[in-house]
């Protein structure tokens, strides 16, 4: 049964939801403060969608979240939640999301930890990368580039259930966007082509697939010359984006403790944060409490048929299904969620563009 919601107008038929539906940004265009208009344009969406033969994924929250990523065209929406589908066909998603093990996770860490850890002081997930000890020679000889494609896909399915509907049950609002944190502390001059170009290659993922994301980024220990570059580039960005986005040197601390809890900051980022077996591995939020959380609609549907493409991990013998996303050079950050404007097409700055 479709949850009320006095300012959007909920479909019975796929609006099944189990937490809170008003979105605290009181803004035309986000849950629970639609116009007229834009209540029409949903089911305008849903509607051609229906007609093109998807029953999936047709929830109100899902399709405002490609509206709003394509400024509320409905034909602009619809041809990039298409795109999304088969994409999510080609790869395998339903699949991996319920069979993907990544067993090699604490070893590919010692290199690039990409990981969620609670939440800031609105609620919402914190999603840290640590860009600084990238060595893709020594990474490639524990997993492949493929797998750590599929483990970030793995990683936004549960970012959208059980992450964020556990923390919008805690907070009493809804909450569909994180925190993002990218450090880059040891990235000089002999690591930024191996770090640069890894995350520009594979950040398609988070920006064509994955819209409305990003609530706020914290560029961390930027290297020098970052800052200038962003100046130039935040002209192409709407200014909704480039309010999200901070540049900040070593001396961050202050800045980014205003955002997230001393408590729930990992100690290195100069929080009081020390996990037993440490912060990256923890995955420590209300999504493991269960109070607040609850299976994810995806742990109960019926298995998914295995997809036709194997991917093997020759190193570890480890196997798993699905394709590789193609590259897209200058787009957001690997596995930062991705935001609605950056999406529209505007440039980014390098490499930690929204």
């Amino acid at each position: 049964m479709a949850a009320e919601n006095p300012s959007m107008t909920l479909d019975p038929k796929y609006d099944d939801y189990d937490f809170p539906t008003t979105s605290p940004t009181k803004q035309p265009g986000h849950p629970g403060h639609l116009t007229k208009e834009q209540d029409a344009q949903v089911s305008q969406l849903r509607m051609l969608l229906e007609q093109a033969g998807y029953t999936e994924r047709l929830d109100t929250l899902t399709l405002l979240r490609f509206l709003r990523a394509r400024k509320f065209n409905v034909e602009n929406s619809k041809q990039m939640f298409v795109d999304c589908e088969k994409w999510r066909k080609d790869f395998g998603v339903d699949y991996l999301v319920k069979n993907f093990k990544y067993d090699e996770k604490s070893e590919v860490f010692k290199y690039y930890p990409q990981y969620y850890h609670k939440t800031d002081k609105d609620g919402r997930p914190v999603y840290i990368e640590q860009l600084g000890n990238i060595d893709l020679t020594a990474m490639y000889k524990i997993t492949t580039s493929d797998r750590m494609l599929q483990n970030l896909v793995v990683e936004y399915e549960k970012l959208t259930d059980p992450r964020l509907p556990a923390c919008s049950r805690k907070v009493g609002s809804l909450l569909e966007t994180c925190c993002t944190i990218l450090d880059f502390k040891g990235v000089g001059l002999s690591k930024a082509s191996s770090a640069y170009g890894y995350v520009k290659q594979t950040s398609v993922l988070s920006q064509n697939y994955y819209p409305e994301r990003l609530g706020k980024l914290y560029v961390i220990n930027a290297p020098w010359g970052f800052s200038s570059v962003f100046n130039v580039v935040k002209g192409f960005l709407d200014p909704v984006t480039v309010q999200k986005i901070h540049i900040l040197g070593s001396g961050y601390q202050a800045q980014l403790l205003e955002q997230v809890p001393k408590e729930n900051l990992p100690k290195r980022f100069g929080g009081t944060c020390e996990c037993e077996g440490g912060c990256e591995l923890s995955n420590m939020g209300p999504w493991q409490d269960p109070q607040w959380t609850k299976t994810p609609k995806w742990a109960t549907e019926a298995a998914d048929e295995k997809p036709s493409t194997t991917i093997q991990n020759t190193d570890k013998g480890n196997t798993s299904t699905g394709t590789a996303a193609p590259a897209a050079p200058g787009q957001a950050p690997l596995g930062a969620p991705a935001d609605d404007k950056a999406a529209n097409g505007a440039a980014a700055p390098a490499p930690a563009g929204q």
